[in-house]
């Protein structure tokens, strides 16, 4: 794991070599971007509008014989990327203030009875072997993951802080809905605060990703989960050096 570490922070360090990147390069990455990570997160969840249904209504265009709840949740994912690029940028620190705020974009117009709110009802993980703790305890736990990640977080790899972060967070499912999206944003949140580009897992991983995030929850191996993070970032630098004409090699 830690050879695949240094792998991928030569790489970091080599798209770093030509950062600052030109805007035109910068824009439509994150055009290409967003669309792909909102389409598949929300695929991961259910959502059965297409790639090419999720760019038009990302658009402002309604497609026909999908439902309204479809419709916001790809809003809604858009508008939380642009919040998380945000904190970023601003380099806010990991709170349960920005957590609760990310979930509240995720579930606005859907459940805003909900939103940002933690449970106040005992939820299973559909297909896991896991279970979340008792609502009750919730607060508790979101207290201790926020020590967590200030103090014994802070000693991993940027990577590993990541997947742990995702893993932790959907653990103890604070939220009765919108927690593996909200979860896929925190663990970009954390890799683009450590100069990484934000992964995207796709649909087409969807069997492999829960298997890997039951068997953390478990067994407490975070190895299968981590690697398929790794893999992850390693396809996040493509797109770059596709839109910058170089090799991964050069």
């Amino acid at each position: 794991m830690i050879a695949q570490f240094n792998i991928l922070d030569s790489l970091k360090s080599k798209l770093n070599n030509y950062r600052p990147l030109p805007s035109d390069i910068v824009k439509n990455l994150q055009e290409e971007l967003i669309l792909r990570w909102t389409f598949n997160s929300n695929a991961i969840e259910g959502n059965t509008l297409s790639l090419q249904e999720t760019k038009v209504v990302l658009e402002g265009i309604t497609v026909g014989g999908k439902t309204i709840r479809e419709h916001f949740e790809a809003i809604n994912h858009k508008e939380a990327i642009l919040y998380v690029e945000s904190l970023v940028t601003d380099d806010k620190p990991l709170s349960e203030w920005e957590i609760k705020s990310i979930h509240a974009l995720v579930l606005k117009k859907i459940d805003d009875t909900n939103a940002g709110r933690y449970r106040n009802i005992n939820v299973l993980i559909s297909g896991a072997t896991h279970r979340p703790p008792d609502y009750l305890s919730v607060p508790d736990k979101m207290a201790d993951f926020i020590r967590w990640y200030e103090g014994e977080a802070q000693s991993l790899h940027p990577i590993q802080r990541a997947a742990r972060v995702h893993i932790d967070f959907v653990g103890i499912h604070p939220f009765s809905d919108g927690n593996g999206r909200t979860s896929r944003l925190l663990m970009n949140l954390e890799l683009m605060k450590s100069g990484f580009p934000p992964v995207v897992i796709t649909v087409k991983n969807r069997l492999e990703y829960y298997q890997a995030l039951d068997t953390a929850h478990t067994t407490q191996n975070y190895v299968p989960f981590t690697q398929l993070v790794c893999t992850a970032v390693e396809e996040s630098f493509e797109p770059y050096w596709f839109a910058l004409g170089v090799t991964q090699a050069s």
